[in-house]
Parts: structure tokens; sequence; C-alpha cells
């Protein structure tokens, strides 16, 4: 981890195409572009296999392709082709059904991690999705250095416990592939993530040409009160517009890590004990839908 400073993560903001080898090409292609512009970390929009605005058209499901499939290791070759770590979206194929997963690979091409979405959006077609069970953070070797990366997807951002799960397994960086608008409350909580996690996040939207999409991809560097300044500064770093483009956000991880050792947010002071409340599924809870699975 010795060495890392000034990481470059490229967010493809990029609209899908109609079938799976010309997302394959097209994907590829801004992998190549973002190498070009000197990223790091390329990052795709959720489900970038198909589309998400696929789902629940007709064979939606038939779509989905296995986590070993040509077309997600062809995006490993590219990342080892180029030195360029690459998180690649894709409807995954199981044995029993189909995700909303993320692969990504490190700058030889290695697969570090494999998530699928936890919090699924079971008030609507999200509900015919297996759901994933758990949160990982692994060790990236990036051209950079290393990093301890972890991965939400869209809705689980809507939860802060996600977050604090991937900081508490060390998280310094959280990729976040997106498909929905990016308005003030959704960014919002990114930056809220961000803050009270003492860590970095971003998140990869479609623009504004996708349906219900609106691009406004974020990345957020969590260092909100830099001790060099004594006053508290703006932790977004780069917005995209709503236009489709590859972004390039440049995030100082050594800084991050000095911010983490020295202030009072994230693990600093929590009390887990009083936190019991959070996982009793025996307590009433208000607000819970009748079609909760």
């Amino acid at each position: 981890m010795i060495g890392l400073s000034f990481l470059k993560i490229a967010l493809l903001q990029a609209a899908p195409c109609t079938t799976e080898k010309e997302n394959l090409e097209k994907g590829l292609e801004y992998c190549r572009r973002a190498k070009e512009m000197g990223a790091d970390i390329a990052l795709f929009p959720e489900m970038w296999s198909c589309g998400y605005d696929s789902m629940g058209h007709r064979g939606w499901k038939e779509r989905a392709v296995e986590a070993g499939s040509p077309f997600v290791t062809a995006f490993g070759e590219l990342a080892k082709e180029l030195e360029m770590a690459i998180g690649i979206t894709f409807l995954e194929k199981t044995g029993s059904g189909v995700r909303n997963s993320m692969a990504l690979f490190d700058m030889h091409g290695e697969k570090k991690l494999l998530y699928a979405k936890v919090h699924t959006c079971d008030f609507d077609i999200e509900r015919e999705l297996e759901r994933g069970e758990e949160f990982y953070v692994t060790d990236l070797e990036t051209a950079q250095g290393n990093v301890q990366v972890g991965a939400m997807i869209c809705y689980d951002r809507e939860f802060p416990e996600s977050a604090r799960i991937l900081m508490l397994k060390g998280a310094e960086l959280i990729l976040v592939p997106n498909a929905c608008p990016m308005e003030i409350n959704r960014v919002s909580q990114l930056r809220a993530r961000a803050y009270e996690n003492m860590l970095a996040i971003a998140t990869c939207n479609y623009p504004e040409s996708v349906p219900d999409c609106n691009g406004i991809s974020t990345v957020f560097d969590g260092v909100a009160y830099p001790p060099d300044s004594g006053l508290s500064r703006d932790t977004c770093i780069m917005q995209a517009p709503g236009k489709e483009g590859i972004y390039i956000a440049e995030l100082d991880i050594q800084r991050l890590r000095r911010y983490r050792q020295k202030e009072t947010w994230g693990n600093a002071y929590r009390r887990p004990d009083k936190y019991g409340l959070l996982t009793d599924t025996q307590v009433s809870q208000p607000f819970v839908r009748k079609d909760r699975r």
C-alpha cells in the first residue's frame, strides 16, 4: 500500500446498446479511452451487460450471463492488457436464478471481487432477482499501488448499514454502479456515507439519454475537515453533467489515510453495544410494506 497517492477513477457514464455484443464492444472501447485519459480504475453503470432498463421486458432473464462468461472475462483480459482495474456490471446467471452483479478485476486481470446487490428493489421488478448475501472488501492492486475497495449497487446506498459494514471491513473506497435519477437527496446520501465513514465513494450512473436516469455521476473523497485548513470543505471532488462521457476524478488516497488516523468519525467512537436494535428482527418495525419478502 506504500507509494499510492493520486488514484484516477474513470466513471464510464455511457448509454447501453441493444445487444450484449454491442455492449461488450462499446464497453471495451470506453475502457481503452479511459486508459488513454490516465485512469487507474474504470467503473460502469449498473447492469451494463444488458442495460438496466431492459429489466421486465420480454425475455430479459434470458439475457443473463455467467460470471465466467466471455462477456465478463473479456474485461479481465483487457484489465491485464491495459494494466488498469475494471469494475464491470452484468445481469448474472446463477444455478438458481439471476442476480444484479459487479466483477472487479485488478491491473493484472485477476478477479478480486464478485458482488451481488444485497438490497434489491423488492417493490419493483427487482423482486425477480436473487439477492446478494454479503458485502465484500478486497485489496485491489492498481498501477498507483494498492487500495482497499468495496462495492454497493444503486439501492444499497439507501441503507447506511451498507457503507458502515464496508468501512468496518476496511474499505477506503466504495464503488457504486447506479441506474436511477441522481437528484439532491440521493447525491446527499452519498455525501453523508463518505463523511460519516471517512472513506471515498465513486458512483457511476447512466446519462440523461437513458430512461429514468440523468447522469450526475460523482466522487466524494470523505475528507471533510482537512487539518491543514481548520475549515470544512466540500468532499465532492467530481460531479459529472447529464451527458454521456468518461469523467475522471483524482482521489488523494494518502490524504484520506492521514485523515482517518486523526479524525473522530468512522469507527473512532462508536458504541456497538448500544446498537442491538438494528439487528433485532423480533422488534416491532414501523413502515414495513406488505410486499416485503
